[in-house]
């Protein structure tokens, strides 16, 4: 069975009973679950896209998550986590951003898809190896991003590209 944001959470859960305690964490109110005629119910309204909604996550997130944990491949990622761009490197740039970053996100077009950049963010953070940052490129300074950083304790560090005065560069590690 392939997860879509459309999936009902019944079917998912019949195909992936694994999934049930991460679908939990990600929603809480959705741990009645464990009651089989709840589950029957509920279950087989709830799509996955309410799923988020209730959970208050990006359903593009939500899906990409059980995917992965499941082993298929992420939707809508290859234009995200492919995205190439050139870095110019100033002398007075942060000498923790001098290598290639390990992730690079289209903010901008992650919300054109309707997905929230900061959850992307967060979800990366984590993959992060040492001495390793990521870049998010987007067309206006993402300052709930940075102020979210700054709360987290990351380095962080924003400059605007000096070719291309509509692409803003966030550095995070």
């Amino acid at each position: 069975m392939e997860i879509t944001s459309q999936s009902k959470l019944f079917d998912v859960l019949e195909a992936y009973p694994v999934l049930e305690a991460q679908i939990v964490n990600i929603a809480p109110p959705f741990h009645n679950l464990k009651n089989p005629v709840l589950r029957r119910t509920v279950g087989k309204i709830a799509t996955l896209e309410k799923v988020a909604q209730i959970g208050g996550m990006d359903v593009g997130n939500l899906v990409n998550t059980l995917r992965r944990a499941v082993g298929q491949e992420e939707l809508g990622a290859e234009s995200t986590a492919n995205f190439v761009v050139e870095i110019p490197r100033l002398a007075d740039d942060p000498t923790w951003i001098a290598g290639e970053p390990q992730f690079t996100l289209n903010g901008t077009e992650l919300l054109q898809r309707g997905e929230v950049p900061l959850g992307r963010v967060n979800e990366l953070l984590g993959q992060i190896e040492p001495g390793r940052f990521i870049l998010l490129v987007t067309n206006f300074e993402p300052t709930p991003i940075l102020e979210a950083m700054q709360k987290q304790n990351r380095k962080i560090f924003h400059k605007i590209h000096p070719n291309d005065l509509a692409q803003h560069l966030t550095f995070i590690q």
